[in-house]
């Protein structure tokens, strides 16, 4: 590396498997390695994304921090579930995709060497960007169980200092799916406090929970309420994931900062993607929506268990992608995701780099795969490692 700033952000390797998978040009590859979808967004997003091709005000700049509509629908959004009240004009911004808000967010946040408490194992991207905000990962390992990934309340308040920037959670979680409920608001409230730091919540996939229990939003918890910052997007839930749309909703104190880091990096969103992302979010059935295509995701994840019933799987309680201890089965995840690819035709993501707990799994994404090409994956990973 020639600057010192990338000289601990290793790669995804998300890439390097869907390279490789699209340069074989197989139909019979299972594509189980990166996040994308093929549920069809919502109907009402197509109809206005169409429309928006032929407005002229969408093939602008303005306004920088995002079309009202979007502000006003993304406010309204995150207000219903965190049972508040956000003003469009002062605690929102637009960003082009969640992981922009996530950066964003971060830059205003962080100063260099000061710590950012994150899960363990946990999306390579989210470590990357902390470093790239000169922060610091101090990851908090989540345990795996026969019924899913546990947190424990305790231990992440606990994992809160006084070099503490901000906490960075996700439910579900990705890679793992695992969830934070209550019990981990709680405990993070003293400590947010005491320590004058902030919550950053990822919400990209906070209504992609199996058991379709209510999103335990923190914003709502009252001891953290004016510390938490939220950043949605509309890539997983709403599946338009082309359309590089995010927001950023929280406190006007420091949304000001935010929106200046965003004129200062990305500079705004997708013009002719913000009225699709606001109609989309705001459609009278959206939340319908999201629970049939999460329902869609869950027989699919159902299926991989079934199959791999004899392999050391971690079941997920949302999101997109579950988790293969190689580790237990005497396999890197690298030579695993390598047997799966060449013997078994399945693409596979290790997780190297994806937290210390990270380096001992391979990550299988449901969401891309129908039922149908899934009835095979057990004999396709007996091929593969016997």
């Amino acid at each position: 590396m020639t600057v010192s700033r990338l000289r601990h952000i290793p790669g995804i390797g998300v890439n390097e498997i869907g390279d490789a998978a699209d340069a074989a040009n197989d139909p019979d590859l299972l594509r189980l390695e990166n996040l994308d979808t093929d549920i069809r967004p919502p109907s009402v997003a197509l109809e206005a994304t169409k429309a928006a091709v032929d407005d002229d005000a969408a093939n602008s700049y303005l306004p920088f921090q995002g079309h009202r509509a979007l502000r006003a629908a993304a406010t309204a959004h995150v207000g219903r579930l965190a049972g508040r009240q956000y003003d469009p004009d002062s605690e929102a911004v637009g960003v082009a995709g969640g992981l922009n808000g996530v950066l964003n967010t971060l830059l205003a946040l962080v100063e260099p060497g000061q710590e950012v408490v994150i899960a363990d194992p946990i999306y390579a991207g989210l470590v990357n960007r902390i470093r790239l905000a000169g922060g610091v990962p101090r990851h908090v390992p989540a345990t795996a169980t026969p019924v899913g990934w546990i947190t424990d309340p305790e231990r992440l308040a606990d994992a809160v200092g006084p070099d503490t920037a901000a906490v960075l959670v996700m439910t579900p979680a990705m890679p793992t799916g695992g969830l934070l409920d209550g019990a981990h608001w709680d405990a993070l409230a003293g400590a947010v406090a005491r320590h004058d730091c902030w919550v950053v919540y990822d919400a990209a996939m906070e209504r992609i929970r199996f058991d379709a229990s209510p999103v335990p939003h923190p914003a709502a918890h009252p001891g953290l309420a004016a510390r938490t910052i939220t950043v949605g997007s509309a890539s997983k839930e709403l599946r338009l994931i082309g359309w590089r749309v995010g927001w950023v909703v929280g406190p006007a104190e420091i949304m000001a900062d935010i929106n200046l880091v965003g004129l200062t990096n990305v500079v705004c969103q997708v013009g002719i993607a913000q009225q699709a992302v606001a109609a989309a979010l705001t459609a009278p059935d959206a939340d319908a929506d999201v629970a049939a295509a999460t329902d869609t995701w869950r027989r699919r994840c159902e299926v991989i268990l079934h199959q791999l019933a004899d392999y050391p799987c971690v079941p997920p309680a949302g999101g997109w992608s579950l988790l293969v201890d190689t580790a237990a089965m005497g396999l890197p995840p690298e030579e695993a995701s390598r047997r799966l690819f060449e013997r078994g035709r399945v693409a596979a993501t290790p997780m190297t780099g994806w937290g210390p707990r990270g380096q001992n799994y391979l990550r299988l994404v449901f969401a891309n795969e129908p039922v149908e090409r899934l009835a095979d994956l057990g004999a396709r990973f007996r091929a593969a490692f016997g």
